[in-house]
């Protein structure tokens, strides 16, 4: 059944494979298979091939440092939330620092992954947000992960950063970010974390996905109701699925037909007007 999957992605060029392994200099663990193609940095997007001014042009404001953006930033809200997720913060903040400082460097010069406003916020916006729930995901017991919409890895980097799951699939529709999300892969040394490029309706069947992933994770994509359906095609009875919503997410839970696959059976409150909900899935 998981064959026909990966088959399908191959066919469409669209699964990416694990990108190799850093030296353990570099921080590198975990399982995780090699790839058939690494894409060089020549691949890359050029800032004159998007039509982009290069930082610091005519007519452009000139950008911090990004080091200096970082430095600024409240790093020591992170460590509660690593402590209580099992990992020791002494090791894993620096891994954190340097997928913040790819994201920066790529949002600058290839192509937006956030907005220019938060990147002076991008810890308690983006990270913290990411991390406070990562002990709540790692107890559920879920080992397979797939990320929805991963566009610039969050939450699943933090996330596979911080310890929770042994395998994580990101599937993102847009080749500049899963050029990113492959970079950060190899840089950081997560050999286990996969990019595939494409839609996950067009990767999955109706069925034969289903149980190939036992947890599920989508942050700021689509509605409620259509991300539980193409969850429903890849997890398997008893598995979980943890959506990040806004202020729309009361109404989000009324509406919609998904109440026949998954029972929503936890919230938890991150502040700044996001909470992450948890299913679980039904029998098929």
């Amino acid at each position: 059944m998981g064959s026909r999957v990966v088959d399908r992605a191959r066919r469409g060029g669209r699964e990416s494979g694990a990108v190799s392994r850093v030296s353990r200099q570099a921080g590198g663990a975990g399982p995780g298979r090699q790839p058939r193609n690494t894409k060089s940095s020549s691949s890359l997007p050029s800032n004159k091939f998007r039509g982009k001014p290069e930082p610091g042009a005519a007519g452009q404001r000139p950008l911090r440092d990004p080091d200096a953006v970082l430095d600024r930033q409240r790093w020591d809200q992170l460590v509660p939330h690593l402590e209580r997720a099992g990992v020791d913060p002494a090791a894993t903040m620096p891994r954190l620092r340097a997928y913040a400082r790819l994201l920066m460097d790529w949002n600058r010069g290839y192509s937006n992954l956030i907005s220019r406003g938060d990147e002076s916020r991008f810890v308690e916006r983006h990270l913290l947000e990411s991390l406070q729930p990562a002990e709540w995901l790692k107890s559920c017991g879920a080992k397979k992960w797939l990320d929805f919409g991963s566009g610039g890895g969050l939450p699943a980097i933090p996330l596979a950063i911080a310890g929770v799951g042994n395998e994580w699939t990101l599937v993102e529709s847009r080749r500049n970010k899963t050029l990113f999300l492959r970079k950060v892969v190899q840089e950081i040394g997560l050999g286990f974390v996969h990019v595939w490029l494409g839609r996950l309706e067009g990767l999955l069947g109706p069925e034969d996905g289903i149980g190939l992933f036992d947890g599920f994770t989508s942050r700021a994509t689509l509605r409620l109701s259509p991300t539980l359906a193409l969850a429903s095609r890849c997890v398997g009875p008893g598995g979980r699925a943890f959506l990040w919503k806004g202020s729309s997410g009361p109404q989000e839970l009324s509406a919609g037909d998904w109440k026949k696959d998954w029972v929503q059976d936890g919230a938890q409150d991150i502040g700044s007007g996001i909470v992450v909900l948890r299913f679980t899935r039904g029998s098929v």
